[in-house]
């Protein structure tokens, strides 16, 4: 699959930073120490002053790429989102039963991330820790319609309608698709904060897992509909 992703680029939505930071050296530094500190200190405490003594470089220059470090944030977690969702495309295309390919994109929304060479300058397991703790506060905000409006969601709602579409495929009379999908995405989201923070309510370990946990939901619940 590594091979097959070189090539690939993955698409954030113009309405998240000022210049983009794919574009230059400095840009992609912004991108790797942002995901390190953010996942260090947590982003209620992170600032550019404290971004910019990380990478020896004027505050100044990291607000040319972004206004603000929530449009930062929106720009991770965009980023994340396309990143799964080219997972979810290359995984499942050459599968040609249905409930494969539905099964394929659950483990896919809820396996555990792995590190891999491609896109190297943004580790991918640290930034799955700050999808899971800090999701959230990219759109959780008074300003949530304005910036929907821009689109600097729509990866995260492009791989929700495609998890939506595999299960209408799978069962064409089920009538809550687009629920159910973004149940289960934020829901993943949800349960490996449990497991990390509330070990005491939750069933899973290294015999349970959220792929189980999911499918089990998901394929019983769309049998009955069959």
């Amino acid at each position: 699959m590594e091979n097959l992703l070189l090539n690939i680029k993955i698409d954030v939505p113009a309405g998240c930073y000022l210049k983009h930071p794919e574009s230059s050296a400095l840009g992609k530094k912004i991108l790797t120490h942002s995901i390190i500190l953010i996942n260090e200190i947590g982003f209620e405490n992170f600032n550019f002053k404290k971004l910019g003594a990380l990478i020896h470089s004027n505050e100044s220059s990291i607000y040319r790429y972004f206004e603000s470090k929530h449009k930062l944030l929106i720009y991770l977690t965009s980023w994340y989102w396309g990143w799964i969702e080219y997972q979810m495309v290359i995984e499942t295309h050459s599968l040609t039963n249905d409930e494969d390919k539905l099964k394929k994109a659950i483990d896919v929304l809820t396996r555990e991330t792995k590190e891999v060479a491609i896109y190297s300058h943004i580790n991918k397991v640290l930034l799955t820790n700050i999808i899971i703790n800090e999701n959230s506060k990219s759109y959780l905000t008074k300003d949530v319609d304005a910036a929907n409006k821009e689109g600097v969601f729509m990866p995260y709602k492009r791989v929700i309608k495609r998890l939506s579409g595999m299960i209408t495929a799978y069962c064409p009379s089920y009538e809550y698709s687009l629920s159910l999908a973004s149940t289960v995405v934020q829901g993943a989201l949800h349960q490996q904060f449990v497991k990390a923070h509330f070990k005491t309510i939750t069933n899973f370990d290294k015999t349970h897992t959220l792929s189980h946990f999911f499918t089990d939901i998901i394929i019983k619940t769309l049998q009955d509909g069959k």
